[in-house]
């Protein structure tokens, strides 16, 4: 999370002008562009004018229709003007680690539905045994609910409808472009791009590099609610706790922004809140919902809008969760599987994400997962495909990834 400078290009089409930043990408075509169109705003109102042109501009429409045939008379021209991009991911690659994105091709799954799985071992007593084997921790008991999350990344597009809707429902501050730039960014909830990379098993600098004609992998990142949480051991003042439910819980009011949590939590999934964005007016321009009285009435009831100085994360939407459980105790019956359900997995296209309780063994994500029946933390799953991101540290996360089974031959390039 960089800031990056880059250059300004003029494109000139039919005697229409604009300028546009360039950034190189991996699998673009040599001697070709892409440029969005659209974008441009001019008239919406404080948060959005003058922000990026509109390149719809540059098409012809004479003749009654929009003719996208600009094949000859194209000019594109670099410019010496700087411009800086904002961006929180500036690695493309996973560089060769193999814990982090694991993926197979078809064939091979067909084979063996273990295909493209990495599994960690520990050597302990003379023998090699599962990372969950050893721990320093008791572990937990979930006597109730036990709340967890399943993410197939065969589904994933990485369309970004899950980052926008956890910003809605939880009152995730917008802070703009300088605050990314200064590595501030406050989304909970990120998707990793990954490109693929030609570079052999050994060439550790080559890895760094995306290949020319690269495969790219999303994979949505969120506090990954651990069972084995490290960010709860090192918090002074017990701000972060682990929940009866399986969540880790933050208590705002308690919080006296040590950021030793975010320093621990191997995800790098915490966030900071640097000021207080809610009534700040410097951040008025971007941060509009919660700057302008009527845009405060837009934000969630349900959720506290959190002040500077504290550390904030995923809650796993835990005031969702509470309203579900409150309205059957109401109705005197137990929760029932897919009552209650995260703003991220709602708001996916592609039902990507699936959250549910896993002690319930009828739930969808137990069926996924192939649970056995246990109200340990650590759940026994049958499902071949299902890993923890960095399983080897042992932190014993709830959030589950299926790998990334590709629908090509091994050769393929």
């Amino acid at each position: 999370m960089v800031e990056e400078n880059t250059k300004k290009a003029k494109l000139t089409v039919n005697g229409k002008s604009i300028l546009v930043p360039i950034l190189v990408q991996p699998g673009q075509a040599a001697g070709t562009f892409g440029l969005a169109l659209g974008y441009g705003r001019t008239k919406a109102g404080r948060v959005a004018d003058g922000v990026g042109v509109n390149a719809y501009d540059l098409l012809d429409t004479s003749k009654g229709f929009v003719n996208f045939d600009l094949t000859t008379k194209v000019e594109v021209v670099a410019t010496e003007e700087a411009y800086k991009i904002a961006r929180t991911q500036t690695h493309q690659t996973f560089m060769g680690r193999e814990n982090v994105i694991q993926e197979a091709t078809l064939a091979d799954y067909k084979k063996d539905a273990s295909a493209g799985r990495y599994k960690p071992e520990i050597y302990k007593d003379g023998e090699f045994v599962k990372p969950s084997k050893i721990s320093l921790w008791s572990g937990h008991k979930y006597s109730q609910h036990h709340w967890g999350l399943a993410i197939d990344m065969n589904s994933c597009i990485g369309c970004g409808a899950c980052t926008i809707a956890c910003q809605v429902e939880n009152n995730v501050a917008v802070v703009g472009k300088q605050e990314v730039l200064n590595r501030r960014e406050m989304a909970w909830i990120r998707i990793d791009r990954y490109y693929s990379s030609d570079a052999p098993a050994d060439d550790l600098s080559g890895m760094e590099i995306a290949a020319e004609n690269p495969e790219v992998t999303f994979q949505p990142m969120m506090c990954q609610q651990c069972n084995n949480a490290p960010c709860e051991t090192v918090c002074p003042v017990a701000a972060t706790t682990h929940s009866s439910e399986g969540l880790n819980q933050m208590t705002y009011n308690r919080c006296i922004g040590t950021r030793y949590c975010a320093n621990n939590c191997p995800y790098k999934v915490r966030r900071f809140n640097w000021f207080k964005y809610h009534d700040n007016k410097d951040f008025a321009g971007v941060n509009i919902a919660q700057n302008d009285d009527l845009g405060k009435m837009v934000l969630n009831p349900d959720v506290t809008v959190r002040v500077r100085g504290v550390m904030e994360k995923c809650s796993m939407c835990v005031q969702r969760i509470q309203a579900g459980k409150l309205t059957a105790k109401r109705e005197k019956r137990t929760l029932v599987d897919g009552e209650v359900n995260v703003a991220c997995a709602v708001a996916c296209p592609t039902d990507a994400l699936q959250f549910g309780d896993m002690n319930d063994p009828s739930s969808k994500i137990s069926k996924l997962l192939k649970i056995e029946e246990s109200d340990a933390a650590s759940k026994e799953v049958g499902e071949e495909r299902a890993y923890h991101v960095l399983e080897e540290i042992n932190v014993s996360p709830n959030v589950w990834y299926f790998t990334k089974i590709r629908n090509k031959e091994k050769n393929e390039a």
